[in-house]
């Protein structure tokens, strides 16, 4: 009857018949570096020696990393939290990039490891990160009245821009794309960075507007303006 999603990973248009009855309140959405303590440069960017092994297989990090610290080696991962912090803590890689959410919701201790959380105007997030996505059958409205009051209106609003801004530009989570949206005094602001791939440097723009009408075409709009003149 119910499916709990992150929300990030669910596909911009959804599955006839299902509906998304309500999004959570967001759990900090930047990104973080899980660094092995005796890889750890605090004179560096990022805290990363020189030349460091980074465990990620988003294309979205890759591109985002390699743009303020191009020295570093980077290297696919696969599994879930557990397993890549398990991976990293066995040597196979200095550091790790991961959700911040990820690891605070899962309540894992990591106080072996050096943290670095990531300044999410910089090191963009991804569209809807630390968001969970109730989903129901579209008909069921006795379930939808039972979980509107777990809305989130304004969070709804933000994840809204960043998540049209990935369907206006057809992308899937292989596509290099941040976006984040976030109420800002009588208005709403937007960061957004894409690359043409993971190893190419992105293009970042952000936008403020008083409402999300149109806030989303606005930015995207303003990319492709940028990547004109870029190339």
């Amino acid at each position: 009857d119910l499916a709990v999603h992150s929300h990030k990973d669910l596909e911009t248009t959804y599955p006839a018949g299902l509906t998304i009855a309500a999004v959570s309140s967001r759990e900090n959405p930047a990104d973080i570096l899980l660094i092995r303590k005796e890889c750890v440069d605090h004179s560096k960017k990022f805290l990363l020696k020189p030349g460091a092994v980074v465990g990620t297989s988003s294309a979205r990090r890759k591109s985002q990393l390699l743009e303020f610290r191009p020295d570093s080696e980077i290297k696919d991962i696969r599994g879930n939290v557990p397993t890549r912090i398990q991976k990293l803590r066995d040597g196979q890689y200095d550091a790790i990039l991961l959700a911040k959410a990820g690891v605070n919701r899962l309540e894992l201790d990591v106080s072996d490891l050096e943290m670095m959380v990531m300044d999410i105007k910089e090191f963009i997030p991804a569209p809807a990160q630390g968001v969970l996505a109730l989903q129901i059958r579209e008909a069921d409205e006795d379930l939808k009245k039972t979980l509107e009051p777990l809305n989130v209106p304004n969070i709804q609003k933000c994840i809204g821009v960043e998540r049209e801004i990935l369907r206006l530009f057809q992308g899937g989570c292989q596509l290099p794309l941040g976006a984040y949206c976030e109420k800002a005094g009588y208005g709403f602001r937007v960061w957004a960075a894409v690359a043409e791939s993971w190893n190419s440097v992105p293009i970042r723009v952000n936008r403020f507007a008083e409402t999300v009408d149109d806030l989303a075409e606005e930015v995207v709009a303003l990319l492709h303006d940028k990547k004109k003149s870029t190339y």
